[in-house]
């Protein structure tokens, strides 16, 4: 037993050493093995690494803020484009369920795949953008196709629009394209009550106090014909015994869908149904009819577009005035008792939806004597042309007279109040001023009601705070006709 032991012990003597050299030289040759795979990931990323990119906008590397000799520029001027890099913090997106970039460069449109990100081995999904036609500011949101699944705050909230910082053009070499990283917490599809939406029925009852009538048309600007309910608000009364001989001033809306109740994709309506029963209430404004003209979801942009101001987008909006004159007015006028003349028919919109608002008006001045003009899209940058300012500017110079009743809406703070939309913001000030100007250099007589709000940015808050403003300057209170 004694011997067994000794003999044991002796072979323990014997073994321990080389079991613990083994171990160690193991241990040592994983960590030389895991130091080796740092220093070639780390060189990677350093030769991957731009030289200026941007995460969430805050400059990282070699990037840096405005300096003595920087040549600070929009990275939309840039003729080499730029790259938008997402990453997915919560892990939604998917082969199956991509990433899609909509913006004031493509409409809006939350499944353009002209915008649709690519997946990258790192887990991140990217895109390349290219130098845009429109010399402006982008401002976008993520989406995955739809604006079910736009993209939230990390407390499930509809973050504002994103735009791009200025870059320093000098620390890019020839060709080369900035990187801007975004950050998305979660997704719209990640709320609790996600499949809750009555609006994706066409049918389902809007929450108004007023009536509103749907009457269905079917045509357009797209180029393949669809069907699609505009959405008829009366006045208070309308149906009343009294008034059953009585006709109204009209208003035809653009974007009628964001007229008259909150969608998921937005941040607020316009709230039109609200602001025009107070007003009558309170004898502030005609009672009148308003028309909301649904736009064509995907096609929009192409419907509202009378000059090739977007890349790969064809402009429409002359088969889309011959629908609206030809198709969506004779419908209105044989179903409601609306006045006809341009002294009584107005034509509104905001954003490209003022652009094909203001041309079908000077298209059809023998239709339309009244514009509701928000936030016009085309105001900004410059683009030559005899107007001296934007593309629009340039477009619109060409009509030689413009409707007798204008009123145009601005915010102070289009794409943002943050301090990198400065310029931007201050040009599309600029550029709504000059379309002022424009308006009553070709009709004299024109009555023009030009309103700039510091505060405002571009949506449905903005336009909705200066909407009663804007019917009591163009459907003043008139006595019983």
């Amino acid at each position: 037993m004694r011997m067994a032991k000794k003999r044991l012990f002796l072979t323990f003597m014997l073994v321990a050493p080389i079991a613990l050299f083994s171990t160690f030289y193991i241990y040592m040759v994983r960590e030389a093995h895991a130091r080796r795979l740092a220093k070639e990931a780390a060189r990677s990323e350093q030769l991957a690494l731009p030289a200026m990119l941007l995460v969430n906008g805050v400059p990282v590397g070699q990037a840096s803020s405005a300096q003595p000799g920087a040549k600070m520029v929009r990275p939309e001027s840039l003729e080499q484009g730029y790259i938008i890099i997402v990453k997915d913090l919560a892990g939604m997106a998917s082969p199956a369920s991509p990433i899609f970039m909509a913006s004031s460069f493509n409409g809006w449109d939350p499944s353009d795949v002209k915008q649709k990100l690519t997946s990258r081995s790192d887990l991140r999904w990217q895109i390349i953008m290219p130098k845009a036609k429109a010399d402006a500011g982008i401002a976008f949101k993520f989406t995955r196709g739809n604006w079910d699944r736009e993209e939230l705050k990390t407390d499930l909230t509809v973050p504002d629009n994103r735009s791009l910082p200025m870059v320093d053009a000098s620390k890019l070499k020839p060709g080369e394209q900035p990187v801007f990283e975004f950050e998305v917490a979660k997704w719209g599809d990640m709320r609790p009550a996600s499949g809750a939406r009555p609006d994706l029925d066409p049918y389902h009852d809007i929450n108004s106090k007023a009536t509103i009538r749907r009457l269905q048309v079917t045509g357009g600007g797209v180029a393949v014909a669809t069907s699609r309910d505009l959405l008829v608000m009366l006045p208070k009364g309308y149906d009343a015994p009294e008034n059953i001989s009585r006709t109204y001033r009209v208003l035809y809306m653009m974007d009628g869908q964001n007229l008259f109740e909150p969608l998921p994709n937005l941040p607020a309506e316009w709230g039109i149904d609200e602001a025009l029963t107070s007003l009558d209430d309170f004898a502030l404004a005609d009672p009148i009819i308003v028309v909301g003209v649904p736009n064509a979801g995907a096609g929009r942009m192409s419907e509202y577009l009378p000059f090739a101001m977007v890349d790969g987008v064809e402009p429409r909006a002359k088969q889309f005035v011959t629908f609206l004159t030809g198709e969506v007015m004779p419908r209105v006028q044989r179903a409601f008792r609306v006045k006809e003349g341009p002294e009584f028919t107005g034509i509104g919109g905001s954003s490209l939806g003022a652009v094909v608002a203001m041309y079908a008006a000077c298209e059809r001045p023998d239709l339309f004597g009244k514009v509701l003009a928000e936030s016009m899209s085309g105001l900004g940058g410059q683009a030559g042309g005899s107007a001296g300012g934007s593309m629009s500017l340039a477009f619109f110079d060409i009509y030689s007279k413009f409707p007798g009743e204008v009123y145009l809406g601005m915010g102070g703070a289009e794409m943002g109040a943050d301090p990198k939309n400065k310029d931007y913001n201050a040009a599309m000030v600029t550029g709504v001023k000059a379309l002022e100007a424009l308006i009553k250099k070709k009709n004299p007589q024109a009555k023009v009601m030009l309103t700039v709000d510091d505060a405002t940015t571009h949506n449905e808050v903005a336009w909705a705070k200066r909407f009663p403003e804007a019917m009591k300057f163009l459907f003043p209170r008139h006595t019983r006709d």
